[in-house]
């Protein structure tokens, strides 16, 4: 199956890592890349570290904000990908976090995450793909697609990240 969380809510990447709960609780064996997120010790990273051991790959450089970056942010997606094409588990579930915001921003292609999409159709594996973005290709190809939508967020009001809740 492919399985998508999109939207402009916050809690894409939470639902990943409660769909990788799932998972590992059903005995299948998963593995996680996130493609824009650096490793910055974030709770669930460090969860998702001590559960998944090599099987977590933070990949990103953090966001993309800035055209002269796209170099560097491009070469981790690049990274990323090969990532998952190397450690997507036979049967199990790969979860690509922010591919979908990687795609949009022209730091994945199409043809790359179609490509991975199609690998994991032919080795079983459910695909978990989140971010913003969500094009009308992926929408066709997906099994199950959750939309994360804001209500409200304290930053918009200027308030700082807490700890526990944004990161």
């Amino acid at each position: 199956m492919i399985l998508v969380y999109t939207g402009n809510g916050k809690g894409k990447t939470s639902a990943c890592t409660g769909q990788a709960l799932r998972a590992l609780g059903q005995g299948l064996e998963v593995r996680f890349a996130q493609f824009i997120k650096k490793d910055v010790g974030a709770g669930e990273q460090r969860l998702l570290r001590s559960l998944l051991g090599e099987g977590f790959f933070p990949g990103g450089e953090g966001f993309f904000l800035r055209e002269e970056t796209r170099d560097i942010h491009r070469r981790a997606a690049e990274r990323t990908l090969e990532w998952c094409r190397q450690a997507m588990p036979e049967g199990g579930m790969l979860i690509a976090d922010e591919a979908l915001y990687a795609l949009g921003c022209g730091l994945l292609t199409r043809d790359e995450l179609a490509g991975l999409m199609d690998l994991a159709d032919s080795r079983r594996t459910h695909l978990v793909l989140s971010g913003r973005g969500l094009p009308d290709w992926v929408k066709a190809r997906a099994d199950l697609i959750s939309e994360v939508c804001e209500v409200k967020h304290p930053a918009a009001h200027g308030a700082a990240a807490v700890r526990g809740i944004e990161f």
